[in-house]
């Protein structure tokens, strides 16, 4: 195995599959290992993210997104209960999937319903696709070496018990929050490891909608008079659910009797269900300190652990896996510089951060009524208890509007203080969380503008760099550097008054991400045109500063 142009990938969890299929996309030749046999039992997640899905899109696979399972006519509705059969303090009406309002103006995409049993075969059918990417299931890293030059991991197949070695030019441990990789780098993580100790539970049963007089919803939230004690959410749409016990920082495990009564306590009466798994787990508010040491990097929850409140965890991994892939393949294919692959921790960190931390807000606003109990009235029957429950579902309701409306998480992320980021002096955009407005300021997402039907300046982005050019005029100084350096670069001119202006610049360049390296009205001589590919490709920052002083 040649390992000049090779990427070992530790964990075939969807961050794990998606690098995998990064790779595979650009021609990098990669081989995946994963402990388990590829099926999931227990889905850790069921959003997928409109960034996400912008990805999808790039990939090709939206259809198969659509498809993988999950029944886009159910309703998903949220709704705070104190059981399906008690009352109901309040409601967020969403539509079924298929049945979505027109998209926002800021992107071509929506997320998606997709939970993790849906969307893993999605994303292994992606990364399978190519023939320059290899899965290995049932296989085991024992340790690796990094010699400098090239990884050489050891690995056992669990089947056989043989084991052999892997020489590859990088290693991506995207094996979870138990990261066999990151303690092997000894790569420590801070926040708090423990926010609760919570019980998973799928279970099976047809008709469910029938057994109770709540309007159909994708996700409950249970409230008693200890306040928010339990979840449940609608696995595919049909006959499963994942049912939730949220415990606090108390380690305990229950066991199935004291699940199966919870249940039977959330839904507020007997009926038949089937147990297909539980599965006990840590809450965690956790982000490492390093993104990787020399030739070996971490991604998805090797690299931060965060709550499910919110849905940010899986497509933070997946962002990870895009913004390293294509400085992977920059630097296996010689253009990319020694800074480059120093960048992705700078980008992706600071964004780990601020997300998790949003996540652990959005459980507090959700567990709030265990701090401020609810009033005995809202559990009474009778007028009174009537107007208490609206006092304190309408509270609850707004309470929990920033959890539900999150454009801001999910594409406004900036990445500010990047080495490979040309800044242009403008201040940066306010860190919204419920709104997003889209800015070609450097280091932002470049925005989306539909172009022609079914076209979006976003399907422009992905293999190389872009150059956007608006108006008359053309950057020649800026190709040339491009070319003499190897850097892919195309260029496009854009004749569309709105997309002009939301770009607010005459030459936008892009990165393979998505994401804005530099724009000016002026097109750079080639002195500058030189430092802006330097900077672009991780080998001229220094000399980028020393100008700008």
């Amino acid at each position: 195995m040649d390992g000049t142009q090779q990427v070992l990938v530790v964990g075939g969890g969807p961050v794990g599959l998606a690098l995998a299929g990064e790779l595979g996309w650009r021609g990098i030749r990669c081989t995946l290992i994963e402990k388990g046999d590829g099926r999931v039992v227990q889905p850790k997640m069921d959003f997928v993210g409109v960034r996400t899905m912008e990805f999808c899109r790039r990939w090709g696979i939206v259809p198969w997104v659509h498809e993988a399972g999950y029944n886009r006519a159910y309703p998903q509705d949220c709704a705070w209960v104190s059981s399906l059969n008690g009352y109901e303090f309040g409601r967020e009406v969403f539509a079924p999937l298929k049945d979505e309002p027109r998209l926002p103006q800021s992107t071509y995409s929506r997320g998606e319903r997709c939970p993790q049993n849906f969307f893993d075969p999605v994303l292994s059918r992606f990364a399978s696709s190519f023939p320059t990417v290899a899965i290995r299931r049932e296989t085991e890293l024992l340790g690796f070496e990094d010699d400098g030059t090239r990884v050489t991991a050891r690995l056992k197949d669990l089947r056989s018990g043989a084991e052999d070695t892997v020489e590859a030019a990088y290693l991506v441990g995207c094996d979870g929050g138990a990261s066999t990789v990151r303690e092997a780098l000894g790569i420590p993580m801070q926040g708090s490891p423990v926010l609760t100790y919570t019980t998973n539970c799928i279970f099976r049963c047809e008709k469910l909608e029938a057994l109770h007089d709540k309007k159909p919803g994708y996700r409950f939230i249970f409230i008693g008079p200890e306040g928010t004690w339990a979840t449940m959410v609608a696995i595919n749409g049909r006959d499963q659910w994942r049912f939730s016990l949220v415990g606090d920082d108390t380690r305990r495990q229950p066991d199935e009797a004291e699940m199966r009564a919870a249940i039977v306590k959330a839904v507020g009466r007997e009926f038949n269900f089937e147990i297909l798994s539980i599965m006990p787990w840590v809450r965690r508010q956790l982000v490492a300190d390093e993104y990787g040491k020399g030739r070996v990097f971490i991604a998805g929850d090797a690299a931060h652990l965060t709550s499910p409140t919110g849905g940010f965890g899986m497509n933070m991994g997946i962002q990870d896996s895009v913004d390293l892939g294509w400085k992977l393949e920059a630097v296996l294919k010689g253009w990319g510089g020694p800074e480059l692959l120093q960048s992705y921790e700078v980008e992706r960190r600071p964004v780990a951060i601020r997300n998790v931390n949003e996540a652990t807000g959005n459980l507090k606003r959700m567990l709030a009524p265990r701090d401020a109990k609810p009033s005995p009235a809202v559990f009474e029957p009778g007028p009174e208890g009537d107007h208490a429950r609206k006092e304190f579902g309408d509270r609850y309701t707004e309470m929990m509007k920033r959890e539900w409306y999150t454009p801001g998480i999910h594409l406004g992320f900036v990445y500010e203080g990047s080495p490979i980021i040309v800044p242009d002096g403008t201040p940066p955009p306010p860190d919204e969380v419920s709104t997003y407005t889209q800015t070609a300021r450097p280091g932002s997402r470049a925005p989306h503008v539909w172009l022609a039907e079914d076209r979006s300046t976003l399907d422009l982005f992905g293999r190389g760099f872009v150059l956007l050019v608006f108006g008359e005029g053309d950057a020649p100084a800026l190709a040339e550097a491009a070319e003499e350096v190897g850097l892919p670069l195309n260029v496009h001119h854009i004749d569309h008054r709105g997309a002009a202006e939301l770009y607010a610049r005459r030459f936008v360049l892009v990165r393979p991400d998505g994401h804005v390296a530099w724009r000016s009205d002026r097109a750079p001589d080639a002195s500058e045109a030189a430092r802006i590919v330097s900077v672009a490709r991780g080998c001229g920052a220094g000399a980028m500063r020393q100008a700008a002083a």
